[in-house]
This record gives structure tokens, C-alpha cells and sequence, in this order.
């Protein structure tokens, strides 16, 4: 040992001047991940949870997540979500949210849930309005909803009653509700549109208003398809700003996903069939909060405000957040939309 090294109260150890041992030859040995069964693992959170203190919140409720993603795993999708639903009520910060609701998001997005897969994606967005990924995802989702829709209008028509005994027009549309993404009056008072009389002549007069009620509903149709693309594009236009504004911040492989993006965005935009001022107006009412507040959502702060508060900031439906981002866009372009109502009334 080196004297010197005492002089200044320094001490060191022999195997520090110990040659360094020779690498292995070849390549190194493959690593394995260790895996767990989901349902060997659920036991497991199970266990870890009967020993937990009851006031080790943070504890129980990352074993609650574990639980639940077990359950999804395992098929169990109403478990994994009561569990979520209970976390997400209990949430105290933006980070736990976020978490739970892309639980759910999964789960509902495995059960092809398209209704709740767009809502689940909608709070995710209020919570996080600058994502352009969750914003690429719903406009993904309102595309696959066009399909959805044009079968339930589809059977509705075929299904529709107009005979004397019946009271009202039953629609068999899946999404009537308050919460409905788009949807039409479930029931409609016959004796309002064409009362049924013993009189046979007035049996053209039934006739004619059924055929209006039947070009009344064509046109409604039309009008949900056309929306639920304005609402697609919006989303794909946000999606792209978004891009737009955080490239110059990215590089090496964030900056080529970018641009990937938003080329894939710009080849999708060519299936629309809407005018290029068309276009511009969803970009304008698509980006009107950007400049402002983009830096802030850039480096996000956990937000540690209490469950009810913490709900507060999340949209509580689809009625909510579509009249928050696409209110402006709709009462544009499909004023239909409001004229349906009056329509009916004036045909009875």
C-alpha cells in the first residue's frame, strides 16, 4: 500500500489494483425475462393484499391495478373494470387517473366496446387536452363507428312499425340515451304523424306521411354519418397540430415517429370528401388553444388535488366533451341536425 495514500486520509482497498479479469469470449449468454402467469400473479396480489396496513393507501392501490390487469388478462373484463371504476373514483392525482383510465381503455377497446372505448378516450383527453396520441385514437374510433352506424340505421328501417296497433315508432338504434354519441328519438307519437282512421280514404294521406317520416330518417341518417366524419377529421387535424407543434422540440427516432404520423394523418385526410375551406375552418377551431397552452402540457406536473376535484376535470360524457370540441364544427356544417325536431313537428 502506497504510503502517500495515508498522508491524506485516503485509504484503499488491494483488489483495486488487481489486474482486470478477461472478458468472456463470444457472445453473451441470452436473457430471459422472468414471466408470470396472470392467474399465479393475481394470487400473489391477493396475498400481498391480506397482509397490507390499512392505511397503506398507496400500496393497496397499486395492488388493485395489479389485480385488475390480472383479471383482464384472464378474460374477467367486468372484474378488472369494477376494480378500475372503484380506482378511478379513489384517484387523488393526474398520474394515478391517466393509469386507470388506459386500464379501462384496454379493456373496453379487447371487447370491441366502440361506445365506451370513444368515452373512455374522451376523459383521457380532458385530462390531457395536448396528447396527439389519444387524440389520433379517437379519430381511429370515430372512423370505425361509421360501419356500426350505417348497420343500426339499416336494420332500424327495417324494423320500424307503422301499423294501427302500435303507439309509437320503434327504433332499434343501439345508442339511444343521454350519453348517446349520435342518436335519433327513441319513440315518435303516431297519433301526432298520421292518425289512423277507419275511413279508407284517408289511407293516402297515412301513406304520404309514413313516406315523409321514412325521407325524414334517410336525411337523419346522412346527417350522423357526415357528423361522425367532421368529428374524425377534427381529431385527426388536432392530432396533426399537436405533431406540428412539438417537432422542432423531438429528434432521433420521437422526431421519425412524428413525421410517420403525421404523413399516415395526411393520406387518411384524402378519404374525406370536404372542401379545402372546410378544412381550414376545423383547423382554426381545432387549434384555437394551442399557442397558449402547449407549454405547459409539454413537461406535465402531478396534480395532487383530491379525488372530487380531481374528477371534476374529466368530462362525465360524450355530450359534454363533443359540444366542448366539435359544437362550433357541427352548428356550421350540419344544421340539419337541428332541423330534424322542427321537421317532425310540422308533419304532424
Amino acid at each position: 500500500m502506497d504510503a502517500g495514500c495515508w498522508l491524506f486520509g485516503g485509504q484503499f482497498e488491494d483488489s483495486v489494483f488487481e489486474e482486470r479479469r478477461e472478458r468472456r469470449s463470444g457472445p453473451p449468454a441470452s436473457y430471459c425475462a422472468k414471466l408470470c402467469e396472470p392467474q399465479k400473479a393475481l394470487q400473489e396480489y391477493s396475498s400481498i393484499s391480506e397482509k397490507l396496513s390499512p392505511t397503506n393507501f398507496a400500496m393497496k392501490r397499486d395492488v388493485q391495478e395489479g389485480q385488475a390487469r390480472c383479471l383482464a388478462h384472464l378474460g374477467r373484463h367486468m372484474e378488472a373494470l369494477e376494480i378500475a371504476a372503484n380506482l378511478e373514483n379513489k384517484a387523488t392525482n393526474t398520474d394515478h387517473l391517466t393509469t386507470v383510465l388506459c386500464l379501462q381503455l384496454a379493456i373496453f377497446s379487447s371487447l370491441q366496446n366502440l361506445e365506451k372505448t370513444i368515452f373512455c378516450l374522451q376523459k383521457l383527453i380532458s385530462l390531457h387536452p395536448f396528447n396527439p396520441w389519444n387524440w389520433g385514437k379517437l379519430a381511429e374510433a370515430y372512423l370505425n363507428l361509421e360501419p356500426a352506424l350505417s348497420a343500426a340505421f339499416a336494420s332500424s328501417q327495417k324494423q320500424h312499425s307503422f301499423t294501427s296497433s302500435d303507439k309509437t315508432i320503434k327504433s332499434s338504434f343501439p345508442h339511444a340515451g343521454k350519453d348517446c354519441l349520435l342518436s335519433f328519438p327513441e319513440t315518435l307519437p303516431e297519433s301526432s304523424l298520421f292518425p289512423v282512421e277507419a275511413n279508407s280514404s284517408n289511407s293516402q294521406k297515412n301513406e304520404k306521411a309514413i313516406t315523409n317520416i321514412q325521407n325524414c330518417m334517410a336525411e337523419k341518417r346522412e346527417t350522423v354519418l357526415i357528423e361522425t366524419q367532421l368529428k374524425a377529421c377534427a381529431s385527426f387535424i388536432r392530432t396533426r397540430l399537436l405533431l406540428q407543434f412539438t417537432q422542432p422540440q423531438q429528434t432521433s427516432f420521437a422526431l421519425e415517429r412524428n413525421l410517420r404520423t403525421q404523413q399516415e394523418i395526411e393520406d387518411k385526410m384524402k378519404g374525406f370528401s370536404f372542401k379545402e375551406d372546410t378544412l381550414l375552418l376545423i383547423a382554426e377551431v381545432m387549434g384555437e388553444d394551442i399557442p397558449e397552452k402547449i407549454k405547459d402540457e409539454v413537461h406535465p406536473e402531478v396534480k395532487c388535488v383530491g379525488s372530487v376535484a380531481l374528477t371534476a376535470l374529466v368530462t362525465t360524457s360524450a355530450e359534454e366533451f363533443e359540444d366542448k370540441w366539435f359544437r362550433k364544427i357541427k352548428d356550421h356544417f350540419c344544421p340539419f341536425e337541428n332541423q330534424f325536431h322542427t321537421e317532425i313537428q310540422i308533419l304532424a
